[in-house]
């Protein structure tokens, strides 16, 4: 379906979860966060019953998210159960890697054919200090398996000044040895991510120029997000930049976001949305949920506005509503 904005929704983002079992210092405090309650937490059976209805709304990629969705209990059933919905073309899955280690080949199994990892560093003490204590190892090695799999494989990396400029490089050299995408993401100022500096991407794109030298564009198709893709000399995979605040793209968007909690989510930085989960549990039925995500859908907020005075600028952290 359209917004009112004229653009295609077609791409679904479902976070099945908050909790994560790292603690990156742009997403969740070092303590950790007050976790959503189990009863307020979609079932599984809601979230498939969700995405059916959506379907008919034009809803056809999904990708699950979390907070990290592999920490919840039966995350790759979910999976499977989402490839078997008349409508569904894609599923893919934004992991940090490390409980997906060993358990690719199950989730190639499951219908996810496309696997995102967020690395933010290859050094390993640089890694557990974003991270809190996290082990890259693990990461790259759920990567190496990806790959081995056959699976469309990106990193996601997301630069933060005073922890991993000097990694960006070794990072965007994943690229020229394996079929991967490497994608820098900037920083947005939500949640945690207010608290420390974003390194803008021209940057990023001068840094890497000056290593491997002028990139050609790369315009085939990566996936259903809004990255710009390069590809520099001898690289094997491509370099993507997604600059959602140096350089907006929601002209572009063609998302909308389920959050774990049920509430359907229009814009990142915008509170403005669906309570999909007490439509649910207050016995709505199936016209009436699919006319009520027409309404909202086209009512999605023309763009994220984060530097501007708006009255709904989201607060919770990246963890709560899915990235």
């Amino acid at each position: 379906m359209f917004d009112k904005n004229g653009r295609r929704i077609d791409y679904l983002r479902i976070s099945i979860t908050d909790r994560c079992n790292l603690r990156c210092i742009y997403c969740m405090p070092e303590s950790g966060v007050c976790a959503v309650q189990h009863a307020q937490i979609l079932r599984y059976e809601e979230i498939v019953r969700l995405v059916r209805i959506m379907t008919g709304l034009g809803i056809s990629h999904i990708r699950l998210t979390g907070g990290e969705p592999m920490a919840r209990r039966g995350c790759l059933d979910l999976a499977q159960s989402l490839h078997e919905v008349k409508g569904v073309e894609s599923i893919s899955m934004t992991s940090n890697g490390i409980l997906l280690k060993d358990k690719v080949h199950r989730a190639k199994l499951a219908g996810i054919s496309s696997l995102n990892i967020s690395i933010d560093a290859l050094n390993p003490s640089v890694y557990c200090r974003l991270t809190r204590g996290g082990d890259v190892s693990q990461a790259l090695s759920t990567l190496q398996q990806a790959l081995a799999e056959g699976l469309n494989v990106k990193v996601n990396t997301v630069p933060v000044r005073g922890f991993n400029e000097k990694d960006l490089t070794s990072i965007a050299y994943l690229a020229k040895e394996s079929p991967v995408c490497v994608r820098f993401i900037e920083l947005m100022p939500i949640g945690c991510g207010t608290q420390v500096e974003r390194i803008p991407s021209a940057e990023v794109s001068q840094r890497l120029r000056e290593a491997f030298g002028e990139p050609a564009e790369d315009t085939q198709p990566y996936g259903y997000g809004p990255a710009r893709y390069v590809k520099y000399p001898g690289f094997k995979g491509a370099v993507g930049f997604i600059s959602a605040v140096s350089h907006e793209f929601c002209v572009s968007c063609n998302r909308v976001r389920l959050t774990a909690d049920g509430q359907l989510k229009l814009c990142l930085n915008h509170t403005k949305g669906l309570d999909l989960r007490g439509m649910l549990r207050q016995g709505a039925d199936d016209r009436e949920i699919l006319d009520a995500v027409r309404r909202a859908i086209e009512e999605k907020p023309a763009r994220h506005a984060f530097f501007e005075e708006i009255s709904d600028h989201e607060a919770r952290s990246m963890n709560a509503i899915g990235g």
